[in-house]
């Protein structure tokens, strides 16, 4: 055993200082076992020979590496494994031993030391303090302690707890660092043991991702009903999920959506649940759109669930963000209800169909924001063009005139979306006598003709169509007067703004046969009323080739 002494001066303990810094701490064991005592005899007596009381500090290796700045100094001597001081009470003298015990991770990162000190128990540094089992995904703390994430957020949250364990300063669970200089340290000595496994070593379980670890976390503070460990977990996911597209893919593999599907579905049902818990739930989901279809049915299933989130959809205020959020929720749900038979029978929204159909026409009207606008355009779609009872909801709720000021200088997406839209709501006869009463939806329909795509133009077709012919769907509507006068009018009005031309050219270009069949519909329309009002400019006939044949029969 090599002793040094010395007076404890500041000199002095620069010197050792400066002479510590130019050794290795992995070297440390093979330097204690040049200097300590070779003769047998020599190692007896040193270790028969009487010695005072002795305390324990930090070393001057430690206190240097902390005055560096270092968060694993305050671990001192215990966290490198190689020396400590000891005071001598009785002749005021300070002895600094270097000890022969060789510390695990010099162990590990010296092959050759590696092979011959092998050790079946994992090292001291690899296990949780609070568990003392090996750590799974270890965080550190603000203090410089380094626990699991699962049994310190369990301490945090589940238990209530807000100071570290072994420091007792505060901590909060956003505090946490991942170490993946450590887990990286765990995957190979789990590695190594898995490869001594017919050595007799216990194969242990490799660590589970910080997305796996998330999502159980998410997992279990919903078993056990705590709404405030589960926002926290939900803010940990989402926090993942906005880092980068990989960790957005092993959520999603990991099972995120559907867990906290579950997790928002179990909260919704319990009565007095704070809304800002199942906000952080709900802002959880959304970057991991497109749900699958088990995550859709477990939150479209439950009416509680449903009716928050038109709760949130419909709320008033700042809070777009909400707003946007449950929209989008709304119209995965409402897509898969109506399009998919497996999930038909079992998600069923005639609970709060009148509430869905109210916000969808309030936000589209309202104008949130583009995205908030295109998902509503979508679930106004699939709704109206699933069921005409549905549409004629729609069409009572305001969709229509809402929907033709949106075209009005809409850009080229939500023009489509639109347009889709008022088709699907026109195919009932409370969705047509609103469009033939709005004095801007045949002039705004015209005016969208080959102005936005193809897909655009056969939408514009099909609408005005539905508004100039007779349906035999609208039953008694037809037999009155105001009914017949306003679908005249709405033709005239139609061959006024440039309409006759656009037909012909669409009969002209290649569009599809079915698309060429109702263009040829809606000029027979048409040419009824070409002689009674001059509605036909010689410029509009540019670009329609001589000799096209109009039936009018």
């Amino acid at each position: 055993m090599f002793v040094l002494e010395f007076s404890p001066s500041r000199r002095a303990a620069r010197l050792v200082v400066a002479w510590l810094r130019r050794v290795d701490p992995l070297d440390w064991s093979s330097l204690a076992a040049q200097l300590a005592p070779r003769s047998p005899c020599a190692r007896r007596a040193y270790a028969a020979r009487p010695r005072p009381p002795a305390a324990r500090f930090p070393c001057c290796f430690c206190n240097a590496r902390a005055a560096e700045g270092k968060v694993y100094a305050a671990q001192g001597c215990m966290l490198l494994g190689c020396c400590h001081f000891q005071q001598d009470t009785n002749e005021a003298t300070t002895q600094l031993t270097t000890q022969n015990a060789p510390h695990p991770l010099s162990t590990m990162s010296s092959p050759q030391l590696g092979a011959a000190q092998a050790k079946d128990e994992p090292p001291p540094e690899f296990l949780c303090p609070i568990t003392l089992d090996l750590m799974r995904d270890p965080v550190t703390a603000p203090t410089g302690i380094t626990y699991d994430r699962g049994a310190i957020t369990s301490w945090l949250l589940a238990c209530g707890q807000r100071t570290c364990p072994m420091t007792h300063a505060e901590l909060r669970a956003d505090d946490l660092v991942p170490n993946h200089t450590l887990r990286r340290l765990i995957h190979g000595w789990c590695a190594s043991a898995t490869n001594r496994s017919s050595s007799g070593v216990v194969r242990v379980v490799p660590a589970a991702t910080p997305e796996e670890a998330a999502v159980a976390e998410v997992d279990d503070a919903t078993r056990a009903g705590d709404a405030e460990r589960c926002a926290a977990a939900a803010r940990w996911v989402r926090r993942l999920a906005s880092l980068s597209e990989r960790n957005r893919a092993r959520l999603a593999s990991a099972g995120a959506a559907r867990t906290l599907a579950t997790a928002f579905a179990s909260f919704a049902e319990v009565v007095g649940t704070s809304d800002e818990v199942l906000d952080f739930v709900l802002a959880a989901m959304v970057p991991l759109m497109p749900m699958d279809e088990e995550a859709i049915v477990s939150i479209g299933s439950s009416s509680p669930s449903m009716a928050r989130l038109v709760f949130f959809a419909a709320a008033n205020g700042n809070n777009k963000q909400r707003r946007l959020q449950a929209v989008v929720v709304i119209r995965d749900i409402i897509s898969l209800s109506f399009h998919r038979y497996a999930a038909s029978a079992i998600i069923d929204l005639s609970e709060n169909i009148d509430g869905i159909v109210q916000v969808l026409v309030k936000t589209i009207r309202e104008a949130v924001c583009p995205q908030a606008t295109r998902a509503c355009l979508v679930a106004a779609y699939h709704l109206a063009y699933a069921d005409k009872s549905f549409a004629a909801s729609l069409a009572a709720a305001g969709l229509v005139p809402s929907l033709v000021e949106l075209l009005v200088d809409a850009d080229r997406s939500t023009a489509e979306k639109a347009l889709a839209a008022l088709d699907a709501a026109l195919s009932c006869g409370e969705g047509r006598a609103s469009a033939r009463a709005n004095a801007l939806a045949v002039p705004v329909l015209v005016k969208k003709f080959f102005c936005v795509s193809d897909v655009a133009t056969e939408l514009v077709l099909s609408a005005l169509l539905q508004i100039c012919k007779r349906c035999p769907e609208d039953g008694d509507e037809v037999a009155t007067a105001t009914t017949r006068t306003a679908r005249r009018l709405a033709i005239i009005e139609a061959m006024e703004v440039g309409a006759l031309q656009k037909v012909i050219l669409v009969l002209q270009a290649g569009y599809r046969q079915e698309t060429k069949e109702k263009a040829t519909e809606l000029l027979r329309l048409m040419v009824r009323y070409q002689g009674r009002v001059e509605c036909v400019d010689t410029m509009d006939l540019r670009g329609i080739k001589r000799g096209t044949t109009i039936l009018t029969t």
